[in-house]
């Protein structure tokens, strides 16, 4: 894997095509974000969606005005080009993936980033704590849960979390990172049994790659920015465009803006 140090270089990579990964433990330092992009008469529904479920949809920014592939307050983006790899879904249903969106771009197109746990691995990392993913290079995994959202018109679903696993000491010091993250997902959701949240089996993630619990270690899951997928589901746009799982749009701004502690 490339080592990019400043989002800008990981940021042109995708745009000249010669960057589709996984972004996780790229760029540390600076802020990563899920990406929603709708058609603008389904923006106000996904807004509130958002302002009712801010564990898994923490929003960080969102388009000036339909049609503008900018986000300013993130850096010098054009969100048509400068995500790893994108998911296209017509009608709820995926219609496949694809690493620039530029020939499915519209002018009543509305950009929404959500904040991303990657973001925090930087603080985890920087306290000692191995965070195997990223150790291993690999994406997190991710799993659907039954741990309903709260409805927003068309938009509803179950939560989608991440994975990390730590011993038990190391667990409580992650809470204790994380807390200091709400924009990002803060605090997990659940540890311990995965059964409790509906997962049965956490060498199948549903997104993301599989990474296997040591002896004595805990899973502890944290809310996802997967879940809006999810819940494109259910409302079932016309046209809906995100990151592909684990693929983030890399931002300018630097994780200790969004520390609240």
């Amino acid at each position: 894997m490339t080592d990019f140090q400043h989002p800008s270089e990981l940021r042109a990579a995708c745009r000249s095509g010669h960057f589709t990964g996984n972004t996780s433990g790229l760029a540390p330092g600076y802020v990563q974000c899920n990406i929603v992009i709708l058609p603008a008469e389904w923006a106000a529904d996904f807004m509130r969606f958002c302002q009712s479920n801010p564990r898994p949809c923490p929003l960080i920014a969102s388009s000036a005005s339909a049609g503008d592939p900018s986000l300013p307050p993130l850096g010098d983006i054009d969100i048509r080009t400068d995500v790893p790899s994108y998911r296209v879904f017509r009608d709820g249903n995926l219609d496949g993936e694809r690493s620039d969106i530029s020939e499915l771009w519209r002018e009543d197109l509305v950009t929404f980033a959500l904040g991303c746990s990657f973001s925090f691995e930087e603080a985890l990392i920087a306290d000692g704590l191995d965070v195997r993913n990223v150790t291993e290079g690999v994406n997190v995994p991710m799993y659907r849960t039954n741990i309903p959202c709260t409805s927003a018109g068309p938009f509803a679903g179950n939560m989608v979390v991440s994975m990390r696993q730590f011993l038990a000491a190391d667990a409580i010091r992650a809470i204790q990172i994380c807390t200091r993250f709400p924009s990002v997902h803060g605090a997990p959701v659940h540890l311990g049994d995965p059964e409790q949240i509906g997962i049965s089996d956490l060498s199948r993630p549903d997104y993301g790659d599989a990474v296997a619990l040591k002896d004595g270690e805990l899973p502890l899951f944290w809310a996802c920015g997967v879940t809006p997928q999810v819940a494109l589901e259910s409302a079932r746009p016309p046209l809906a465009i995100t990151h592909s799982p684990g693929c983030m749009l890399v931002t300018d701004l630097r994780n200790s803006q969004l520390a609240v502690l």
